[in-house]
């Protein structure tokens, strides 16, 4: 807490900010389909023993009394002790902010908070430990995202095939460089818009939904939307280290949303090290079910088996959104698929086997707390060329979810990660929450002069939609 910014943090008591609506209309909603979840997980197992089925039945009831502290405005409540090392920093944060209520907090704390309680409650049983209450929806979101895989899967192919193929011969390394640097940009721009399925703020997407925000249409529609790109500099710097003829070239993501970005991320990694921009990609997932999409490890186990499997693109029982998913996946679609798999993850078995996942990144505090949370984990970073840090939350934790005014730089809000850190940052953000940081003058005001953009209001609404985006770095180690 010492290590964060003076800058007050956005509140859940503060009616202009998108803190204050998820707090009173997201996180309900999020509970309750987390109660479904269970709720059919009981029923569905034909040979839960009567231990299982008595535990699910407590945490359906441990939910639902969490769900009425919430709408009801009670005081957020000490985490129960499960063995965890991280309960104790999150019982003394409660406790020095004077155990609050739900609805007046800093929105960063008690966001993290409830999804650390969620998984206490799994955690403290011995049949559900391991349960991922997010499962279901997040392979069910991907199943929806088929028409973009199977669009991205073919661009890959295409892509990889080029670069290992015949095409470059003949070619000077200007005309490479600069064929490479078109491709570098196309795979971040996917990256960037796949964040857009994020299924903690888009609690009741239809198929039809995930259509408009994936593809090559959507991603082409929304490149004006890109508010603040340094893009151009990511590529410099790997650009460099390549040309210099290190050993070790190594590239750090840190994970967002499972599912169709998930599945970008590792489109990106591939292209990484195919291209030679990378020898190594490392992925650092979240170690407990968290803001409802994020990916677990076992989430790469799954993409892997939609990659492989015809099957498992076959919607489950009781999917919502089964009724306008194609039931059949074709041979052919299928069969591009599986190219991708054959040359892409048996290419990046060390990528599966370099996954690190470390409490730090569910901890109930901003990245300003690395340097002194997570020693080891800083330095570790330090060893990479550049430190991707995907998606909004994210952000939030970069910049300490403060209440920077607009035009504050990135490098400043980012504080510890920013300049003689050691660390190069490249955010890569679609907004979903108030805080923006590092917009050139008049940006903010012209944004939300927009129909739905806040106008005087005081809301940064433009900023809550996922309609625009930040592509941000910070050179660490000039």
């Amino acid at each position: 807490m010492e290590a964060d910014p003076k800058t007050p943090q956005y509140r859940t008591d503060d009616p202009t900010s998108f803190a204050h609506e998820s707090a009173r209309a997201r996180w309900p909603v999020i509970i309750t389909q987390g109660i479904d979840d269970v709720h059919r997980t009981i029923w569905g197992s034909e040979h839960a023993s009567s231990d299982y089925i008595s535990e699910g039945k407590n945490i359906v009831a441990q939910m639902a009394a969490l769900k009425y502290e919430l709408q009801h405005n009670r005081e957020l409540s000490p985490i129960p002790d499960d063995g965890e090392p991280d309960i104790q920093a999150y019982n003394q944060e409660l406790e020095a902010l004077g155990t609050p209520k739900w609805h007046s907090v800093p929105w960063l704390y008690s966001e993290c908070y409830l999804y650390r309680r969620i998984s206490s409650m799994f955690k403290r049983t011995q049949n559900w430990k391991e349960y991922d209450l997010f499962g279901r929806q997040k392979r069910s979101t991907f199943r929806s995202s088929r028409p973009a895989v199977l669009e991205l899967t073919a661009r890959a192919k295409d892509i990889f095939t080029s670069l290992r193929g015949e095409e470059h011969l003949g070619k000077s390394d200007y005309e490479r460089e600069a064929a490479e640097k078109i491709l570098f940009k196309e795979i971040f721009e996917i990256c960037l818009w796949g964040n857009a399925t994020d299924l903690s703020l888009l609690t009741n997407l239809s198929y039809e939904d995930i259509q408009k925000l994936q593809g090559s249409e959507a991603r082409l529609a929304a490149e004006e939307n890109i508010v603040a790109n340094d893009l151009e500099k990511a590529w410099e710097v790997l650009k460099t280290a390549r040309r210099s003829g290190q050993k070790e070239r190594r590239v750090d993501i840190v994970l967002d949303n499972s599912g169709f970005e998930l599945f970008t991320d590792c489109v990106l990694a591939s292209f990484l090290i195919v291209s030679g921009l990378a020898t190594k990609v490392v992925l650092h997932p979240k170690s407990i079910p968290w803001f409802v999409s994020d990916v677990l490890a076992h989430d790469l186990d799954s993409l892997e088996d939609f990659m492989s499997k015809a099957s498992i693109w076959n919607p489950e029982s009781e999917d919502p959104k089964a009724s306008n998913i194609p039931q059949v996946i074709s041979d052919a679609e299928m069969g591009t698929l599986q190219f991708l798999h054959n040359r892409w993850f048996e290419g990046l078995a060390d990528v599966k086997d370099s996954l690190k996942p470390n409490l730090f990144w569910t901890a109930a505090g901003s990245f300003w707390r690395l340097p002194t949370s997570a020693p080891d984990l800083h330095d570790d970073l330090k060893k990479s060329e550049l430190v991707i840090f995907k998606g909004d939350l994210n952000y939030r934790k970069l910049t300490a979810d403060a209440q920077w005014p607009a035009t504050t730089p990135f490098t400043e809000a980012i504080g510890p990660l920013g300049p003689g850190s050691g660390i190069r940052v490249l955010a890569l953000r679609t907004c979903k929450a108030d805080v923006v940081v590092g917009l050139p003058e008049g940006v903010d005001e012209k944004l939300r002069a927009r129909e739905g953009g806040g106008g005087d209001t005081g809301a940064r609404k433009w900023a809550w939609t996922g309609k625009y985006a930040v592509v941000q770095f910070s050179d660490g180690k000039a």
